[in-house]
């Protein structure tokens, strides 16, 4: 036996990323489901479970009866790239810098209206904390097969080893034998676009005259017809939904698999996405478990985006880390905040394209607290990409007609009040300022309290304007240029028993914050999964090509490569 170490560059062993995938690993042996997310786009709730029978939703209804159903779960932005950078990582977007949509990429919307539109707004990524993963990554290193198909929209690059596929072909089915699945399924059939004239149009399940208008909306053919299309769009998810249910049923996995239904964010019209009213954040959530538990039940807890990711953790038996702003909701770890976060959830909207919002907002499933830090827009600031829905026009128009019942004053307003208080039970619409009302007094300072710790604890980067500064002082210091990942050390210790070579591999990286990712050839072509690095592991001597990448959240990957058993 001999043994030759190897060292390819700075040796600083990954050790605690390592050790809590270990401690992750030896509790997911205990309760391994396999894990659905069924994700929807653009979706208020809007569906007969929560009592809105438009159109039928009979799968819908179906998982409901089979599941619970939570009344208030909420989105971190009415919009989707923000949205989905919380649920992925389990942390406020305001905190981690991805609160202004599509950072890394110019609307083409935009830039086609206006060429010069994002010449003073840079592109960048977001940048969590070093202790931060997307959370499949933790699924992955305790054995779990994850896919997803297919949207991201992370406002950051994800590191390899975040999913085993993630295309439109990726599927549970392809997982190895006996291997437990996390499997991510987004449906953009009902994404905000599917209204646009040029969309494909549905079956008509509910024609324009039928469907029921929200109070703030002009009564026009417009109108009629734009929520007509989201509600036929909606039937027709529904019944991608139930194939979904059926592909379960019919392997034999309804009695191994908890299943999670969700939107992104509320419904794709104006005054829905975008917006910080319970239309553009609070989103359907129904959970379906095995065996029947709790079926039929419905949930008032109030539930967070950031909270998404912990309490799928959770149920893989994986204890999040309490560092996370998300908490599990769900699973052997569920457990309730102490702090402003309990039964709050918060919300932001910053710029949309190139044009900057910025309102933050908090509700506790009945009233809904909102500060408008700009106050000299509309409402319905101006968005190239939602003037593709004809009814936007008309939307534009009533700031100069003004409004045309009293629920329209939103629509109307030129300018926006600094507070604003809903009483969402009483007001489903969230049309009724009662930020001045005496009997609300004592409840809008608690949620003014509220929101203001929150903006303070995680140090909004919302404020960091203008968002050169944001890059050159928070996100890519000191110049605004994006740094890379450093690269991996391999080393390696060789071994020859019984005629046969095996090699003993460790991996590590200097930044504390990098994922590493490895795949392995027995020639110089690598193809396949990348593999998430958690401790050193034995590679048989015929696969003598080891390829690794290193990838800190926020900064450029880096790969690297070797020839085991080289001296």
């Amino acid at each position: 036996m001999r043994s030759c170490p190897l060292r390819l560059s700075i040796l600083l062993f990954f050790t605690v990323f390592a050790a809590g995938v270990t401690q992750a690993g030896a509790a997911t042996r205990e309760s391994r489901p396999n894990i659905l997310w069924l994700s929807v786009e653009d979706m208020s709730p809007w569906i007969g479970p929560y009592g809105d029978t438009t159109v039928p939703t009979p799968n819908l209804d179906r998982l409901a009866r089979e599941g619970v159903v939570y009344d208030n779960a909420f989105a971190t932005s009415p919009v989707c790239a923000p949205a989905r950078s919380s649920l992925i990582t389990g942390m406020f977007c305001t905190r981690i810098g991805t609160m202004q949509m599509r950072n890394g990429k110019p609307s083409s919307s935009a830039v086609a209206k206006d060429p010069e539109a994002y010449k003073d707004i840079p592109g960048y990524e977001g940048l969590p904390p070093a202790f931060v993963r997307c959370f499949p990554e933790h699924l992955r290193a305790a054995g779990y097969y994850c896919t997803n198909a297919s949207k991201k929209d992370y406002q950051f690059k994800e590191p390899v080893t975040v999913w085993d596929e993630s295309s439109s072909k990726a599927h549970w089915k392809n997982r190895g034998d006996g291997q437990p699945f996390f499997a991510v399924f987004n449906y953009s059939g009902t994404h905000e676009s599917q209204g646009f004239p040029k969309a494909k149009q549905r079956p008509q399940v509910v024609a324009p005259e039928d469907v029921p208008l929200p109070p703030f909306y002009p009564d026009t053919a417009h109108v009629r017809d734009a929520v007509a299309r989201t509600y036929n769009n909606i039937a027709e998810m529904d019944g991608w939904v139930g194939k979904k249910l059926d592909e379960l049923e019919r392997a034999g996995l309804t009695e191994s698999t908890v299943v999670i239904f969700f939107s992104d964010h509320g419904v794709g019209l104006p005054r829905g996405k975008r917006s910080c009213f319970d239309t553009g954040t609070r989103v359907p959530l129904i959970v379906q478990y095995p065996n029947g538990q709790d079926a039929g039940r419905r949930n008032s807890r109030v539930v967070s985006f950031i909270d998404f990711g912990p309490a799928t953790l959770s149920l893989a038996g994986i204890e999040p880390d309490p560092r996370l702003d998300g908490t599990p909701f769900l699973g052997r770890f569920a457990s309730e905040r102490a702090d402003y976060r309990r039964g709050h959830a918060y919300a932001n909207a910053d710029r949309f394209d190139s044009v900057y919002d910025r309102s933050r907002t908090v509700s506790d499933g009945r009233f809904r607290y909102t500060k408008n830090f700009v106050t000299n827009l509309p409402y319905l600031i101006r968005n190239a990409y939602r003037e593709q829905l004809p009814m936007t026009a008309e939307l534009y128009a009533l700031e100069e007609a003004g409004p045309q019942t009293p629920s329209q004053w939103q629509l109307a307003a030129t300018e926006r009040p600094a507070e604003e208080f809903y009483d969402s039970e009483a007001d489903p619409w969230e049309v009724t300022n009662l930020i001045d009302a005496p009997e609300h007094q004592e409840r809008i300072a608690a949620l003014r309290q509220h929101l203001d710790a929150w903006i303070a604890d995680t140090g909004d980067l919302g404020f960091v304007l203008p968002e050169t500064k944001l890059v050159r002082e928070i996100i890519w210091p000191p110049e605004g240029k994006q740094p890379a990942t450093p690269a991996a050390e391999i080393e390696e210790t060789v071994s020859e028993r019984n005629g046969g070579t095996t090699f003993q591999v460790s991996l590590s990286c200097p930044e504390p914050g990098a994922s590493i990712g490895y795949r392995l050839s027995t020639k110089k072509h690598y193809k396949g999964p990348w593999q998430v690095y958690t401790k050193p592991f034995e590679v048989p001597g015929t696969q003598r090509f080891i390829e690794v990448q290193t990838h800190r959240i926020g900064h450029q990957p880096t790969t690297t490569g070797a020839f085991l058993g080289r001296e």
